[in-house]
């Protein structure tokens, strides 16, 4: 059995896969807006843990189209490494500096399709023994057939796989640290999670 490492906010890299608008129209294991939803949530947590993030498409000028702008808006000073042509981002020379220059050896990765665009930089980044987290809930496919066949893939080759919420909290470690700030993040992407912020609010005497 591996050991148990936790994700570390000064440890961790976050690397966002063909999050483009023509191949997230292929993605039917989540709902859409769900799905969009969840990519965003996982950007907010990078820039909040100000975890260094790195952008990348593949075969823009395609059928798989421009990456989604929200994306592009949030991290405007990012390395956005559009590939020409590569599927596995790990096969382009320029992606795979990017992720060396962060130094972090932990390497939060989401993408579409799951079983491509995700699994593929995923085993290579294994192979070179960087740990890497999956954002299930921020990867998308065709169907839950294929999305299982890439988590089993991924998981028994060593990736840890986890959902966008449960990233923020293992980053986070500890209430103590900020409770406004993620409390925030929390309420603006989980409807359900903003009762509780207001809850605490109307307790504490917070507007």
């Amino acid at each position: 059995m591996k050991n148990f490492n936790r994700l570390d906010k000064d440890q961790a890299a976050v690397l966002l896969v063909d999050h483009q608008t023509g191949l997230l129209s292929l993605v039917r294991d989540i709902e859409p807006d769900t799905f969009k939803n969840n990519v965003l949530a996982l950007a907010d947590l990078a820039k909040y843990f100000g975890l260094p993030t790195i952008l990348t498409t593949s075969f823009e000028d395609g059928p798989n189209g421009p990456l989604v702008p929200e994306l592009k808006e949030t991290f405007p000073e990012a390395p956005y490494i559009a590939r020409p042509g590569q599927i596995n981002a790990w096969d382009n020379e320029d992606f795979v500096k990017a992720v060396k220059a962060t130094g972090k050896k932990q390497l939060i990765i989401a993408g579409v399709v799951t079983e491509v665009c995700v699994a593929f930089p995923v085993l290579s980044a294994l192979a070179e023994e960087f740990e890497v987290f999956v954002v299930t809930d921020a990867s998308g496919t065709f169907n839950q057939i294929s999305r299982d066949a890439a988590w089993d893939r991924m998981s028994q080759a060593g990736a840890q796989l986890m959902s966008w919420f449960g990233v923020a909290c293992e980053l986070h470690r500890d209430w103590r640290n900020d409770v406004e700030g993620l409390g925030a993040l929390f309420s603006n992407h989980i409807p359900d999670y903003r009762n509780l912020i207001n809850s605490h609010a109307s307790f504490t005497g917070q507007s």
